[in-house]
């Protein structure tokens, strides 16, 4: 299980995020960041994935109350299911 940098409270607030981040893209001036994962203890950074990755949060120390698949390119976040 991976997590996100940014520790969203909900899975809504992540979908937010992903949909913000594209809808920007064809802006020259990016209002939202990137949203990017990665896996706590030994996985480190997925920088540079592409693939599925499942994801959780809260982050630890909270309990998790959500958990979502996702779809990342050349690192990067672009579909929460």
């Amino acid at each position: 299980m991976s997590y996100t940098y940014q520790n969203f409270k909900t899975k809504k607030a992540l979908k937010e995020a992903v949909a913000n981040y594209h809808a920007s893209e064809n802006d020259q001036q990016k209002l939202y960041r990137a949203v990017k994962c990665y896996n706590p203890g030994l996985g480190g950074p997925l920088d540079k994935h592409t693939g599925k990755v499942s994801l959780e949060g809260p982050h630890y120390p909270k309990p998790h109350t959500w958990y979502a698949q996702g779809e990342m390119v050349d690192g990067v976040l672009v579909k929460v299911s």
